[in-house]
């Protein structure tokens, strides 16, 4: 009998105590929490991104009908102060779609539905007085300011606080062609504003 009691006392020893076992399940949580937590961030991010790259898409689609409408020149207002007065006129005759105007990442209010917006903030900068013809930049995610950039000049946010911080520290910008691209908080190309265009940023 006494071995035996021996033997259970041993066994109790080596085994884990429940406030042991506790605390290793609480922190296996912890860090399950902290993986996903930031995982689930970061594919949020990406899906904004790529949500805004597809809006930017679907904004050129109506304002490449536009230029066909006329003589190749994208929309333009005279003493235009901000993008939302020039691209109100893309609707309702070339897009009734509102909701591509507002980027996904940015906490700009929503536009009225099919109706022109020239009195509201549209999440974009635009480029205004570029034509079809050209090979610069067209629109953008909000930029810092309204001015031309050099490459390695910061165009977007650099510390994800406002301005410029639509995506934090990165944006889109779309070209005259259609295509859109990704880049960082600084300038990997030049923006430069020519001749007859000018930056409204929002």
């Amino acid at each position: 009998m006494k071995r035996g009691r021996e033997h259970l006392c041993t066994t109790t020893k080596d085994g884990f105590s429940l406030l042991e076992l506790l605390l290793v399940v609480a922190i296996l949580v912890t860090l399950t929490t902290l993986y996903w937590g930031g995982t689930s961030g970061n594919t949020r991010r990406r899906e904004q991104q790529a949500a805004c790259q597809h809006n930017l898409e679907r904004i050129f689609m109506a304002m490449e009908i536009y230029a066909n409408d006329s003589g190749g020149k994208f929309p333009v207002v005279p003493g235009a102060r901000n993008p939302g007065e020039v691209l109100s006129l893309l609707v309702p005759r070339y897009t009734v779609d509102t909701a591509v105007f507002i980027c996904p990442a940015s906490k700009d209010l929503p536009l009225p539905e099919g109706e022109p917006f020239k009195q509201h903030t549209i999440s974009y900068a635009y480029y205004m007085g570029r034509y079809a013809t050209n090979a610069e930049a067209l629109m953008s995610d909000r930029q810092v300011d309204a001015l031309a950039k050099v490459p390695g000049q910061n165009v977007f946010s650099s510390n994800g606080k406002p301005p410029g911080n639509n995506h934090e520290k990165s944006g889109n910008f779309l070209f005259c062609d259609g295509h859109v691209e990704e880049t960082r908080a600084s300038a990997p190309f030049a923006l430069g504003l020519g001749a007859g265009v000018v930056l409204l940023n929002p």
